[in-house]
């Protein structure tokens, strides 16, 4: 990207334009992730490539996933002591699927997720395991949890990355018994995790856009903020209507880029 690109992208218009839309982004994505689902295609619009847009992105939502953990740990929802290994392994997983993805062809994933994605919105849509805001039983250790679900959802975030916080979300309330409230607050955590490991190694490959990545991290950091505290203070009542509306958009903007050639063929 040459350097009259980039004044160009980071115009009064732009720049506001993408401080908003990281704005939103950051919001959406504390309560039910799915905020790259905004910030890509805003990336890919003002002219990035592909490369550059997904590292870019690594940039601007670590911004708003530390936000949020941050508060969450502040607020007490969290101990880092505990989860110092599942941290550690979903580093681990996210720095091998960020080097394995520059190596090989994703296409067959990006045509299997959209009905992953799908899933997670059925589950909570029929589920009565989530239908309150109270732990139930835990099924596993969290050392089970960190050595099986952790590197493998941290090694999917850096190998493809849509749905990563639904992922974990459901994974805390299936299997380690969480709230929904618990969950989106550990889930953050983990996801901040992924997004760095994962951007380590976008820097290394040369890829990122930092003024631009800049810009939306400021606002990142705002929406962030605001949709931390609206899962404190209102929990259950919408983190899981947010969750599944995200993960319904999702998988129909993923189906629809797969699989629309075949309705005009």
């Amino acid at each position: 990207m040459d350097a009259a690109f980039v004044n160009d992208v980071l115009s009064l218009d732009w720049a506001l334009l993408l401080f908003f839309v990281a704005m939103l982004a950051g919001f959406v994505d504390s309560i039910a992730g799915g905020g790259g689902l905004i910030t890509v295609p805003a990336l890919l619009a003002v002219g990035l490539s592909p490369a550059q847009a997904l590292a870019t992105n690594k940039l601007q939502s670590s911004g708003g996933s530390f936000t949020a953990s941050v508060y969450f740990v502040r607020r007490g929802l969290i101990s880092l002591k505990e989860m110092r290994f599942a941290i550690v392994m979903t580093f681990i997983g996210s720095a091998f699927g960020t080097l394995l993805v520059q190596s090989i062809d994703a296409s067959i994933m990006e045509k299997v997720i959209p009905f992953l994605i799908m899933g997670i919105a059925l589950y909570f849509i029929f589920s009565g395991g989530v239908s309150t805001d109270n732990d139930k039983k835990q099924k596993i250790s969290l050392t089970v949890f960190a050595c099986t679900v952790a590197i493998a959802i941290g090694f999917y975030d850096g190998f493809f990355g849509p749905g990563t916080g639904s992922f974990f979300a459901i994974a805390f309330v299936g299997l380690m018994g969480f709230s929904l409230t618990k969950a989106t607050a550990h889930t953050k955590v983990l996801n901040c995790t992924s997004n760095l490991a994962s951007l380590l190694f976008f820097v290394l490959g040369g890829h990122v856009i930092w003024v631009v990545g800049l810009v939306m991290m400021a606002g990142q950091f705002i929406g962030a903020r605001l949709g931390s505290r609206m899962v404190v203070s209102r929990g259950q009542q919408i983190i899981r209507p947010m969750i599944v509306f995200i993960a319904l958009v999702m998988s129909g903007k993923l189906l629809w880029e797969q699989y629309s050639h075949l309705l005009f063929s």
